[in-house]
């Protein structure tokens, strides 16, 4: 099964068209990964399909690095609400 990073990572790289080499913690969203703000809600749409989970705008926002997206993404699956199954995902993390 793929871990959370690889499953972001893949995601972002798919939805920012980019190799999965320039997909780091340091990576710059708008800079690094010259990512336009419809490659932004992209994005978070297809993360929040993927792991079941909402980001906000305001959230989404804040997102600068890919790194950001990593902890946006964790921080998000381990406040669901009670009852979801995550388990899996939460030793992924």
């Amino acid at each position: 099964m793929e871990d959370l990073r690889e499953r972001v990572s893949r995601i972002v790289a798919d939805q920012f068209h980019v190799g999965l080499e320039r997909i780091t913690e340091s990576a710059t969203i708008d800079d690094d990964l010259a990512a336009t703000s419809l490659d932004r809600v992209e994005v978070v749409m297809a993360l929040e399909a993927e792991f079941d989970i909402d980001i906000y705008d305001d959230e989404a926002a804040e997102l600068r690095t890919v790194g950001d997206v990593f902890a946006r993404v964790a921080t998000n699956l381990r406040h669901q609400p009670a009852g979801l199954d995550n388990d899996a995902v939460s030793r992924s993390l």
